[in-house]
């Protein structure tokens, strides 16, 4: 293994979860906190959570208040809760293989814990070494690289054992914030400007591509 902790996004880079899950609980809060405004297709969903990040979206260009953050939030619970996503299959053999041969999964997502450790459970996959997802304090999220900090810290681990796999720019921003190495996972959609940014980084448009550079073949 080239790295002993792999720390994964959960959407859209293990599970198919934006079209299924997300992006219709978003259309759902916003026909009741936003009916006037305009629905962003998919590949609009996919370009805000990535410019310029779903918070600022919601805070800066909605002007959520508070108290409608706290409603959008159980809307997609709703959703999140009734709904369990598929992981893609590549993710799933490579999640597998690297808890077999002794590594690390750690998750660090905007999703919640409780809802990542059960698609981890119903798809048939080990449970994370680690998670910090949503729940956790607002500093703490993502792009924040404390998720990291506190992984290097919790198994001793050294900055250049860990990847950070993610589609989105908030993890690339954490991993580099926090000094270790990031790998795009481009497989989710094919956005082009998307793309063409991450690209300027290490990365992979197919899972067992990710794979085969994790075990050196």
């Amino acid at each position: 293994m080239r790295y002993r902790c792999l720390i994964l996004d959960h959407d859209d880079t293990v599970a198919n979860s934006t079209a299924a899950i997300h992006y219709p609980a978003f259309l759902a809060a916003l026909d009741e906190l936003r009916p006037q405004a305009e629905r962003p297709t998919l590949e609009g969903y996919f370009r805000l959570n990535f410019d310029p990040g779903f918070m600022p979206y919601i805070s800066e260009v909605l002007h959520f208040t508070e108290a409608e953050e706290r409603r959008e939030y159980d809307i997609w619970q709703t959703f999140v809760k009734a709904r369990v996503p598929e992981i893609y299959l590549g993710m799933a053999h490579l999640i597998r293989r690297h808890k077999a041969a002794g590594g690390l999964i750690c998750v660090i997502s905007h999703s919640v814990d409780v809802n990542i450790r059960r698609d981890y459970l119903a798809n048939g996959l080990p449970e994370p070494d680690l998670v910090f997802g949503w729940e956790r304090p607002r500093e703490q999220r993502k792009p924040s690289p404390w998720g990291v900090e506190e992984t290097l810290r919790r198994f001793s681990l050294d900055p250049g054992e860990i990847l950070v796999v993610d589609d989105l720019r908030p993890g690339r921003e954490m991993a580099f914030a926090a000094g270790v190495a990031f790998a795009a996972a481009l497989w989710a959609h094919q956005i082009p400007e998307i793309h063409e940014e991450m690209r300027q980084y290490l990365h992979f448009t197919e899972p067992e591509a990710l794979e085969a550079y994790l075990f050196n073949e």
